[in-house]
């Protein structure tokens, strides 16, 4: 019935800001398209110490990049010349393609008092006719976003099709992405219709067929199954999925179906070939020296 449980690992940035990190895991490095999964906050700095946790311009190529607010907002920035403040219940899509350049910084220092700042970032990879598509940036208000509730129900789709809900966020492949919010005693189920299908519970506590899962957990289900969810408590939710892409590689801030493609990507960087956003181009991340990890062992990825 469960594929996996996957449980969030700490991380950082590299930029004073930690992370808990969901998705790659080796055990299971994605559940549909969705290649990346990052959870952060809620995060509260004192002032003086926000620019040290703003993520500077990085690149990528090979995927989309879905940004999603609990509380507080960033502002991007990106080679495309786009600027977009990002709030609770919006979406920021950026899809990468060919490659692009991005910042996100945190210029509000309200937004970041009593803890304010909780997103969720996730990586959608892309199929390989649109790996190299020209890079683009989509931000949907809250208002272009489904809700639907229930008893004891609340539901956002945030992108694709799920439960007879659908939305017009661009995606490149079958795939579904809710965020959920159940009442203690709220029942639920999974979305037909689509291959792999995961949730990850960001609050609260979940019985799923008799056993209780935790804040922090994701849960990966086998294809066809169709358990009993059950809130143990009030909690929230992010559940996604969809049909699989097949393997990707995944380098920093790289993703590919062609090994071959990340390396040109290293090499763009390096070399400044990835243009910054010409409204934030005074600095950068540069690429990551690699020498002194573990074989195999990628490079800590930029928020988004």
């Amino acid at each position: 019935m469960l594929d996996i449980v996957i449980g969030a690992r700490k991380a950082s940035l590299g930029t004073g800001m930690g992370v808990q990190r969901i998705l790659p895991f080796r055990l299971r490095r994605m559940v549909g398209p969705f290649i990346f999964m990052d959870h952060a906050g809620p995060v509260e700095v004192q002032p003086s110490l926000i620019p040290s946790i703003d993520v500077l311009p990085h690149p990528h190529i090979g995927l989309s990049t879905v940004s999603y607010l609990f509380g507080g907002q960033v502002t991007h920035r990106d080679s495309l010349g786009v600027k977009q403040v990002i709030r609770p219940g919006e979406v920021n899509w950026m899809t990468a393609g060919s490659g692009i350049a991005h910042s996100e910084r945190f210029e509000e220092p309200e937004a970041l008092a009593g803890g304010a700042l909780e997103m969720i970032q996730t990586w959608v990879a892309l199929p390989e006719k649109d790996e190299e598509a020209a890079p683009s940036f989509e931000n949907y208000q809250p208002e272009q976003l489904p809700v639907f509730t229930d008893k004891g129900i609340w539901m956002r789709l945030i992108a694709g099709e799920a439960f007879g809900l659908k939305n017009k966020v661009k995606t490149h492949s079958p795939l579904f992405y809710l965020h959920i919010v159940l009442e203690k005693g709220a029942s639920f189920g999974l979305p037909a219709g689509h291959t792999e299908r995961g949730i990850y519970i960001v609050k609260g506590t979940l019985e799923v067929s008799g056993r209780i899962y935790t804040a922090g957990q994701m849960l990966v289900f086998t294809k066809g199954v169709d358990p009993a969810i059950k809130a143990a408590e009030k909690c929230t939710l992010m559940m996604l999925g969809g049909e699989p892409l097949g393997e990707r590689y995944i380098w920093w801030n790289f993703v590919s179906s062609r090994k071959e493609r990340i390396e040109q990507a290293k090499a763009d960087w390096k070399e400044g070939r990835i243009l910054l956003p010409p409204s934030d181009n005074r600095e950068f991340i540069p690429l990551p020296e690699d020498r002194s990890r573990p074989a195999g062992s990628p490079p800590p990825q930029a928020l988004s």
